[in-house]
């Protein structure tokens, strides 16, 4: 379906429904298409840090205490300079 600016400020929410229902909807400017409505496709989830923590596996042969502690200060030195509006 195609429809005015007009229209298309008019009736925001009736278009918002037809695209939701899998219509095609075009807002036009005197008859020429400018834009396109289309539904917003839902995004993975955000991942979880710490996800696979609970399974506790090990690789033989790169266990170094002071790398880990190295890694695990540099990781949450990291955490606390995140904005918590960011997650």
């Amino acid at each position: 379906m195609q429809v005015t600016i007009h229209e298309a400020k008019t009736h925001l929410s009736k278009l918002i429904s037809a695209v939701e229902r899998g219509e095609e909807v075009i807002i036009a400017r005197r008859d020429k298409p400018v834009v396109r409505l289309v539904k917003e496709e839902p995004k993975d989830a955000p991942r979880k840090l710490g996800a696979l923590a609970h399974l506790n596996f090990q690789i033989d042969g790169f266990e170094d205490p002071a790398l880990n502690k190295q890694i695990e200060d540099d990781f949450y030195a990291e955490v606390e300079k995140c904005d918590p509006e960011d997650q």
